[in-house]
């Protein structure tokens, strides 16, 4: 692993442990094996150091799993949410400094570059997809459609370990229904029903 590496993996730990007052260019340096003159050879400053490391450790594959053309809607969202929420789950140490200190260091963070914001515009073009094709036949904005089952995925990655009594079914059971309900609002796999 090279030095930028090393200092890269330190930062993210220590940052997503004690945050950014904790996390000290003296501390990362330690933590990384190297001296603090190295640290700022490499990245300048703590905070470009801490916007790459988050920005890293952020990073994803996720957005890129949603097929074109779609073709089984149900599995294709299924597959992309289980895989959406691990990663969150895995990353919720991090997420949750990053918001507590969000506004004190909004510089830090990623905005429209960012994973999340990258995963977003991949369902919102897979779901113009699936309406463009006919699969989805409720009227619906892709954006906000998009953001009801990120926002559901965010909501049971970071609250299912803090709020048990509100995630009382298994994960695996909860993810099935999120992509269920979700497909029904937006129409896939709806029946029309007969004209009264």
């Amino acid at each position: 692993m090279s030095v930028r590496d090393q200092l890269l993996d330190a930062a993210a730990r220590l940052y997503a442990e004690v945050g950014y007052r904790g996390a000290t260019t003296r501390r990362i340096a330690v933590q990384a094996g190297v001296n603090e003159i190295t640290l700022f050879r490499h990245f300048g400053s703590k905070d470009a150091l801490l916007r790459e490391a988050i920005t890293r450790a952020g990073s994803s594959t996720v957005a890129q799993s949603l097929p074109d053309p779609p073709r089984d809607p149900a599995r294709e969202l299924k597959e992309w949410a289980r895989a959406h929420i691990a990663e969150l789950r895995e990353r919720r140490s991090l997420i949750r400094t990053c918001m507590g200190e969000i506004a004190e260091h909004p510089g830090i963070f990623g905005g429209e570059s960012s994973s999340p914001a990258r995963a977003a515009k991949s369902l919102c073009r897979y779901l113009r997809r699936l309406r463009d094709t006919g699969m989805a036949k409720a009227e619906f904005d892709e954006v906000a459609a998009s953001t009801m089952l990120m926002g559901v995925l965010f909501a049971d990655a970071m609250g299912r370990d803090i709020m048990p009594d509100l995630y009382r079914n298994e994960p695996d059971q909860a993810l099935d229904q999120y992509v269920r309900l979700f497909l029904r609002s937006i129409g896939v796999g709806r029946r029309r029903s007969a004209s009264v």
